[in-house]
């Protein structure tokens, strides 16, 4: 009799179970992101016309506050709300911004400063761990590396309405739990997956910083940090 796979499911599993506890909302809202921090109002971002936000509530995808703050919202309803830094992405830590040696960005024999520059969101490894970090200054020597969410410390203004919202079925259940295991990518309109608000790391919002209020931003990696690369290089 053949064994049983050994592909661990139990991150998937656990998160259908959570949602069989209660009703899981399939949401598409339409908004604008707006840093209020000390009174000012920055637009941050906003999703693209015809490509609203989408996330399925309980399943971990949006940042937890903003999640509970369209769950009950009805369609076609406006919504405007702000979150505080600990309900968003936390206060900003001096500990996580560390300076990294020049010579990590370089590629075949020179600086890769196509990629490698200030305010960039880039791929970095430490050991088997992956992560990003944000590029916020750049010396003769040595490169700033910012591993706060780029929104850490900031008072968020969500300003939209919602375009769609019903009980999610089995199939958009199953749709999204095949992109949080990294089949998929993460739903969203807005500029890059930065935004979103989505549970990864710069992350939407959608997996990362970029829009998308997605998860919370991987942090504490120190130290022997090394350029990842993406998919824009050749080696």
């Amino acid at each position: 009799e053949e064994s049983p796979s050994t592909f661990d499911h139990r991150e998937s599993l656990s998160i259908i179970y959570k949602m069989e506890q209660s009703t899981n909302k399939f949401i598409r809202a339409e908004y604008k992101l707006y840093d209020v921090t000390d009174s000012k109002a920055e637009l941050l971002e906003e999703t693209k016309p015809n490509r609203p936000f989408e996330f399925i509530s309980g399943m971990g995808i949006a940042i937890d506050e903003f999640e509970r703050q369209l769950s009950d919202i009805e369609e076609g309803e406006s919504f405007d709300f702000v979150l505080e830094p600990e309900q968003a992405y936390g206060e900003h830590v001096a500990a996580r911004v560390f300076d990294v040696d020049k010579a990590t960005f370089f590629r075949n024999g020179k600086f890769d400063s196509e990629f490698i520059y200030e305010g960039a969101i880039v791929p970095l490894q430490n050991g088997e761990e992956s992560f990003y970090g944000q590029i916020v200054a750049i010396g003769d020597k040595t490169v700033r590396v910012d591993l706060n969410h780029p929104y850490a410390g900031r008072r968020l203004n969500f300003k939209g309405r919602i375009v769609s919202t019903h009980e999610a079925t089995a199939e958009e259940m199953a749709a999204f739990v095949s992109m949080l295991s990294g089949e998929g990518c993460c739903g969203g309109g807005c500029d890059s997956c930065s935004g979103g608000h989505c549970g990864g790391q710069h992350e939407g919002h959608c997996g990362g910083h970029e829009s998308g209020h997605c998860g919370h931003h991987d942090s504490g990696k120190e130290q022997h940090c090394k350029h990842h690369g993406c998919g824009h290089h050749g080696e």
